[in-house]
């Protein structure tokens, strides 16, 4: 039975909800699913992070202001772990745009995330630190796979390699203190704010390290030539049974989170957010990410009949398994075998090796009069 009632009562009763219920249920959801899909043996984890845009409210400590945009607007910065293989959301850190700190975020999920299974952290260029390296390598059942910089910004090791394909080990040791034996024998130095109480200029190139000193570190580089012509370099502590090629192939897979969040965004509705409040906002990427993952969950559990006479492999069109989905929560009654015959009649063709030039322009908030149902 439909019980119709007002914005503001539903506001109201909304607001005696903590988004920490949400992420609550969003973990739990998590837990009763064992998702199988690995690389030898590997469960694949992507790390990246996307903002979600909220309206204007310069009180706000999402509030974003900078020389081009004196107006301001307000930002969420969403970090989350991703699995690119099975496809579901398995953690995030949220943090208001102004404070984002994705190298931050990761160090969290690496202390909070029991990694019970042994995983493989994909990253791109910004995660790369000695710091990040150090706290990845001294994560029981992880390993990595960071891409790094390679100009003149890049890691001193990194830097005097050649401009060529390689799979090679580096090794230094990391001080942070200068003294002539740290200078006798080499040791990189890296500058940390050692007082806490004491006040630095902004200035200050000061890194983090968590760790003591010195400290020997050891790791994995590999540089490959893409397609382009151009190369890609990056750092791992993979063992070599894992070859340049399959290295390659697996930092490929790391674009999944990418077509992740444009699913979450435009599929599941979180682009048109139905609240002003923080703390409602939470709630709904939270709920977005669970629906999310019950999306693929579903999806994954279709059972595509190829054709021999098809050109390409099919797979389930996610757009109209999100559609479906949403919709088999809203009817009464809903019939579970009939939302996966459903599903099975939207297909898409698989089409490897396809590239286009990403398109990035800037996305304002959608305001409540335009935005569209969740």
């Amino acid at each position: 039975m439909l019980t119709l009632v007002t914005a503001s009562a539903f506001s109201q009763q909304r607001d005696k909800l903590s988004s920490m219920l949400f992420e609550e249920v969003f973990e739990q959801f998590n837990n009763i699913h064992h998702d199988t899909k690995t690389y030898k043996g590997y469960k694949v984890l992507a790390v990246d992070g996307t903002t979600v845009n909220m309206p204007r409210n310069p009180k706000s400590d999402t509030f974003v202001t900078y020389d081009g945009n004196p107006k301001g607007y307000n930002q969420y910065h969403v970090n989350s772990l991703y699995d690119v293989l099975n496809k579901t959301y398995q953690h995030c850190v949220i943090q208001p745009q102004p404070q984002q700190d994705e190298v931050g975020a990761l160090t969290f999920m690496l202390q909070w995330y029991n990694f019970t299974e042994k995983t493989l952290i994909v990253a791109d260029r910004g995660y790369e630190s000695y710091n990040m390296f150090c706290h990845l390598m001294n994560t029981p059942n992880v390993d990595f796979l960071v891409r790094v910089k390679q100009n003149n910004s890049a890691m001193r090791e990194i830097k005097k390699l050649p401009m060529m394909e390689l799979d090679t080990d580096v090794s230094f040791v990391i001080s942070t203190t200068q003294t002539k034996f740290d200078k006798e024998n080499n040791h990189i130095l890296l500058q940390v704010q050692k007082n806490k109480d004491r006040i630095y200029s902004p200035k200050t190139n000061a890194g983090r390290w968590d760790f003591p000193s010195p400290y020997p570190m050891k790791f994995r580089v590999v540089r490959i030539l893409l397609d382009t012509g151009e190369y890609e370099t990056l750092a791992t502590s993979l063992p070599r049974s894992i070859t340049l090629s399959e290295i390659k192939e697996l930092y490929h897979a790391r674009w999944g989170i990418e077509t992740a969040f444009r699913e979450l965004k435009y599929g599941i509705g979180l682009v048109n957010l139905h609240s002003k409040k923080s703390d409602f906002v939470r709630q709904e990427i939270f709920a977005a990410m669970t629906m999310a993952n019950f999306c693929s969950r579903i999806a994954s559990t279709i059972v595509m009949k190829q054709k021999k006479e098809n050109m390409y492999e099919y797979k389930v069109n996610m757009k109209m398994a999100i559609y479906l989905c949403k919709k088999f929560y809203r009817m009464e009654n809903a019939d579970a075998k009939q939302l996966m015959h459903d599903i099975a009649k939207y297909t898409e063709p698989i089409r490897q090796g396809r590239s286009d030039e990403r398109n990035l322009k800037a996305k304002s908030f959608v305001g409540f009069v335009y935005r569209v149902s969740a």
